[in-house]
């Protein structure tokens, strides 16, 4: 039997090296997903930021260069954003937190009329006493293990969302850079149309941006007077998670619509019923009026897109690739149709 050659043994090691090459870099990418993670939603945030700041730069109008710096740019996008937040949480927490609490205090009255109306119309037995619930509580030693568990929770979250608010700063800081050195990994030929997808990319993903918060702050504020018109307690709240719901598409509004129904539903049924309906108008005029206008036009990703997009996102990610499911499908938009094109050129 003849011996292998070199040049064949070395293509086998060559070929062997690669594939546990390729298994330890996969491995790797598993183990720091939440970093990647981190690192692509602070991504999005900076290209949907990145409009802005060239117009700030630029101070709206057309620029032979710079106006004022890109750090004072960027510095100034990121006061504006907590001058925002600020006023905002001015004039929300201090109502939002007297209401939460009020809430709070008369859970054991609500649950006590949810139990009372369900059993009236036959949907529970019977209503189960604070005793009978309290026997479903866990152990001191398990409460006190989920305590801490949930503290570490706070101080992950907390971390996480100090990253993604200023990694954006520093990815828009060293864009050009970036950009720069990202362009330089093509032909100098395809350079030019990489250009263009990128900017493409940047100029959905900010629509996207842009055309989300509009809608939240929409949604919040009429689902808060709507409440309050029909005489729900705790509207500031529920209002809040109504706006908070509009982040996630198709789905997030219906569900954060329930809160509110089951509060209106331990008044009367029919308060209920108005609530539906009131949730029901809203939601016919943003889907027949405010998303073509602000969303479908200026991002361009159709509804059976956005769907799909959901579907696969809450699949892999669960919330979290809800919400960053619209601008990945608008990404991925941007790509296939410039692949569908290479033929046109």
């Amino acid at each position: 039997m003849a011996e292998p050659s070199r040049g064949s043994t070395r293509t086998i090691l060559t070929a062997v090296a690669l594939t546990l090459g390729g298994v330890v870099l996969l491995y790797t990418l598993y183990l720091i997903r939440n970093v990647l993670l981190i690192l692509y939603i602070s991504a999005l945030l900076a290209l949907g930021f990145s409009p802005m700041v060239r117009w700030l730069e630029g101070a709206g109008g057309a620029r032979r260069g710079p106006r004022i710096p890109r750090w004072a740019a960027i510095l100034l996008l990121y006061i504006g954003l907590a001058g925002v937040v600020a006023v905002l949480a001015v004039a929300v927490v201090p109502p939002l937190a007297n209401q939460a609490t009020e809430l709070w205090k008369n859970l054991p009255t609500l649950v006590d009329d949810l139990q009372g109306t369900l059993v009236s119309y036959r949907l529970i037995p019977r209503i189960y006493g604070w005793a009978e619930l309290a026997r479903a509580v866990p152990s001191p030693g398990t409460a006190m293990a989920g305590v801490l568990a949930a503290i570490q929770g706070v101080f992950g979250v907390f971390g996480t969302i100090l990253s993604t608010v200023v990694l954006p700063y520093y990815l828009l800081l060293e864009g050009r850079s970036i950009g720069s050195a990202f362009l330089r990994l093509f032909a100098p030929a395809r350079r030019r149309r990489i250009e263009g997808l990128s900017e493409e990319m940047t100029t959905k993903i900010s629509a996207w941006l842009g055309g989300q918060m509009v809608l939240s702050f929409v949604i919040g504020v009429t689902a808060g007077i709507g409440l309050y018109l029909i005489g729900i307690p705790y509207f500031y709240v529920l209002a809040l998670i109504c706006a908070f719901g509009e982040l996630i598409p198709v789905v997030g509004p219906v569900l954060a619509a329930v809160p509110a129904v089951i509060v209106a539903f331990t008044a009367s049924p029919q308060q209920a019923v108005i609530v539906i309906v009131y949730f029901a108008a809203q939601q016919f005029i943003e889907n027949n009026f405010l998303v073509p206008r602000i969303m479908e036009r200026q991002v361009g990703v159709s509804a059976v897109t956005v769907i799909v997009a959901l579907l696969i996102g809450t699949e892999l990610l669960g919330i979290v690739g809800a919400l960053l499911a619209v601008p990945t499908a608008a990404i991925i938009q941007v790509l296939v149709e410039d692949y569908l094109a290479r033929d046109e050129r």
